[in-house]
């Protein structure tokens, strides 16, 4: 007899029916049934039955009622008996262009500020594109191993950088172009736009199809925003606009209260009826601030369509970092307000293994996993799957993480059956359904960078 926790057979053929798969219903939408589920457990899942032929998800309906035709001949038949079954992932925040740098690009105190020196130094010393594209493509070969199916990238684009950057970026989104979907917006400091290259770098950006992006967040010990925010934002907007860019920011991406700068985008998106998406990451001020003015910044948000995606794993680790002192916050921003006030909330990878988040592995279940525990993201859980999900896809414009028939059959069944039991174990055993196929390829080894990242051999090791 088989025992309860090996997985059946998953064959990769033409046509499959999944049978008693159990899928968290915020991953799916009410057009997709053949006939509507009858419940849900606690945990906002239910049983049914997933047809997939040549690739695409034809049908899906109540486990044992969605197939008249279920018995037919050359259907390959798999009894998940309650084995969760998801969508492919989506990381809205990721920075592919630091990726894997860590063993020679340190962070001496863990500090942002350390961060940003190691980040800067080792672009300055080994940013080629030769480099980059390794690193990108290590990570990618993590992220699509590990179920992912779409990832939008933050790319530093400083003057001198940027134009190899975005050729690597577009060269490594043309050789994946089949099997995950990639974005990339253009990372700058502010100041840049109100210069020529600023100009350049917008044409640039359009040209490749990216996004703008850069940095808003008040000094540590500013206690007063700066005058001329308003008159940028609407200059950088206006700028957006008329390339038909979407914009995603790096926001007060800090402890320090008085950073109100997302307060100040969603005045700018109203004040200047912006027609493009607008995203902004981390948000960790909001958390430090008073009632009221989170409410008014919340309820702007809402009315501007300001998305928010949450960076728990690098916030948790860089926020609130002092020498010798244990951390008095966990420098998230506020998921469960926002949500309350109809804001689109995801979670993005962020950072990994490099000087802002020296750990991760590009894996969006490990960081939903860490999300529900820092963010408190249960009791109940039932709607946390989306973060990764329906969400994140609705961030990036794209028709992807839910399922529906006529969808591509992009799926990530896992061992377990619940929610607890997918959020207490890794799920390495993981089984990700590419449009019929397997995805058999291993996780690339980190020997693999040595040569690049002149890592120490253990013979040499002290």
């Amino acid at each position: 007899m088989r025992p309860v926790s090996s997985y059946p057979d998953i064959p990769s053929a033409r046509r499959i029916l999944l049978r008693r798969a159990r899928v968290p219903l915020c991953l799916t939408t009410p057009e997709a049934f053949t006939r509507m589920p009858d419940g849900r457990d606690e945990d906002g899942t239910t049983l049914l039955d997933i047809r997939v032929e040549d690739g695409t998800l034809t049908a899906i309906g109540p486990s044992g009622q969605t197939h008249a035709s279920v018995d037919e001949g050359g259907i390959a038949q798999v009894d998940l008996a309650g084995r969760q079954v998801w969508p492919m992932f989506l990381d809205c925040h990721a920075h592919l262009d630091k990726t894997q740098i860590i063993p020679r690009a340190g962070n001496a105190d863990g500090s942002f500020a350390g961060a940003r020196e190691g980040s800067m130094a080792d672009r300055q010393r080994h940013w080629t594109q030769a480099d980059i594209e390794r690193r990108m493509e290590f990570a990618l070969r993590c992220a699509v191993h590990h179920g992912s199916s779409a990832i939008r990238t933050h790319l530093d684009s400083h003057e001198g950088q940027a134009e190899a950057t975005w050729e690597v970026f577009q060269t490594v989104r043309g050789k994946w172009r089949e099997r995950i979907t990639l974005q990339a917006v253009a990372l700058a400091v502010a100041e840049v736009y109100d210069t020529p290259f600023g100009d350049r770098l917008l044409d640039l950006v359009a040209a490749a199809g990216g996004i703008v992006g850069t940095f808003l967040r008040l000094p540590d010990h500013d206690t007063e925003m700066p005058a001329g925010i308003d008159p940028f934002l609407d200059r950088l907007f206006d700028k957006a606009a008329r390339r038909g860019l979407d914009v995603d920011l790096h926001v007060d991406e800090t402890a320090n209260p008085a950073s109100r700068m997302l307060e100040h985008v969603a005045r700018a998106v109203l004040r200047t009826g912006f027609p493009g998406r607008v995203v902004c990451g981390h948000c960790c001020s909001l958390a430090m601030q008073a009632p009221s003015q989170v409410q008014r910044t919340l309820e702007l948000c809402a009315t501007a369509g300001v998305g928010i995606v949450t960076l728990p794993t690098a916030n948790l680790y860089l926020q609130d970092r002092r020498p010798g002192i244990t951390p008095r916050w966990r420098g998230v921003t506020l998921v469960r307000e926002m949500q309350a006030a109809g804001l689109t909330v995801a979670v993005g990878g962020d950072n990994v293994r490099d000087p802002f988040f020296p750990y991760g592995d590009n894996d969006m279940l490990d960081t939903l996993r860490q999300a529900v525990r820092i963010l408190h993201l249960d009791h109940p859980i039932a709607d946390m799957p989306s973060l990764a999900g329906r969400n994140a896809a609705q961030l990036m414009g794209l028709e992807q993480g839910v399922l529906r028939p006529g969808a591509a059959a992009r799926l990530v069944i896992f061992n377990a059956r619940s929610l607890n039991e997918m959020l207490s174990r890794p799920q390495s055993d993981r089984i990700v359904l590419d449009r019929g196929h397997l995805v058999t390829e291993p996780l690339p080894a980190y020997e693999e960078l040595d040569d690049i990242l002149q890592a120490p051999s253990p013979g040499n090791m002290s």
